[in-house]
């Protein structure tokens, strides 16, 4: 049976979110129930979803959500690779003011059958779940690219996902989803494929755009690191990754250090997961195996 799946992300910055779309619609097990964009220029990340959407044949609601954190000033301002958009057929339009009501009607008229898959800023989710706080005990569960939980969690090393909004962070990491995974930077960090790599392997019709979107990426990088798509793909194959319970809390007191995950371990009535391990070459398998 497929997983239904709802995506909150903020494609147009990293490319790793428009490699995890593709990957979602290329996906056989994966019911997409729609997408909802965050951060600076949502609606034009919304239309970097619908070209991929289009693309692939699908017809899935999209929604830009918010734009700014709920307290602290814009780091995200602008979606980067919409400038390649006028090479691919999108929707120019969309529901406006409508992320977090869609959000919420759909995990309501699924309980206990939506998985929520957060890939960018936590401002939407933050939003959701502070309007109406049952509905994190109506999702099957939360799977996030965000936080440090490894290597790096001493040094008070921060991940962006998890600091754009710090706040709306705090609220997500607080709630009581039934189940709550992260996969972390420490753990992202050990799945990159270099440009050139890219450029030959993303060969597939629904990735065309993807490589497009890259060469703006590419400009200033010479990598992909695929941060989201390693979250969307323990979804469908839990062994990519092994996962150890305990206790994510997020600092907000100290100004400079504001959405710094704090892990502990094996924490008493810990209710969160976060990967310590991946697999990478079993990873790229996974991912590329979809795209036939």
């Amino acid at each position: 049976m497929a997983i239904k799946l709802l995506l909150d992300t903020d494609i147009g910055s990293d490319i790793d979110d428009a490699v995890c779309l593709a990957y979602l619609l290329a996906q056989p097990k994966c019911d997409l129930l729609g997408i909802t964009t965050v951060t600076g220029e949502a609606v034009k990340r919304a239309q970097m979803a619908s070209a991929l959407c289009k693309l692939a044949g699908k017809r899935v609601p999209i929604y830009p959500g918010a734009e700014t954190p709920l307290l602290v000033p814009q780091k995200q301002p602008q979606a980067q690779q919409a400038t390649a958009l006028a090479r691919w057929k999108h929707e120019a339009r969309f529901p406006m003011n409508e992320a977090v009501d869609f959000l919420r009607r759909t995990i309501r008229k699924h309980p206990g059958e939506i998985t929520l898959l957060t890939i960018g800023p936590l401002t939407n989710i933050g939003l959701l779940f502070a309007l109406d706080p049952e509905i994190p005990r109506l999702l099957k569960q939360i799977v996030l690219m965000c936080g440090v939980y490894g290597e790096g969690t001493e040094r008070g090393v921060l991940e962006w996902n998890a600091m754009v909004d710090p706040h709306a962070t705090a609220i997500v990491y607080h709630a009581p989803v039934k189940a709550h995974r992260s996969v972390g930077l420490d753990v992202t960090l050990q799945v990159t494929m270099p440009a050139e790599e890219v450029r030959s392997r993303f060969t597939h019709r629904l990735l065309q755009p993807v490589l497009d979107f890259a060469e703006v990426w590419f400009k200033s990088a010479d990598q992909i690191t695929f941060h989201d798509p390693l979250a969307a793909a323990t979804i469908f194959d839990p062994r990519i990754c092994t996962f150890q319970r305990g206790a994510v809390t997020v600092e907000l007191d100290n100004p400079d250090q504001r959405g710094r995950t704090l892990w502990q371990a094996g924490a008493p009535k810990g209710r969160h997961a976060v990967a310590v391990r991946v697999d990478a070459p079993r990873f790229f398998r996974h991912y590329f195996s979809v795209f036939r």
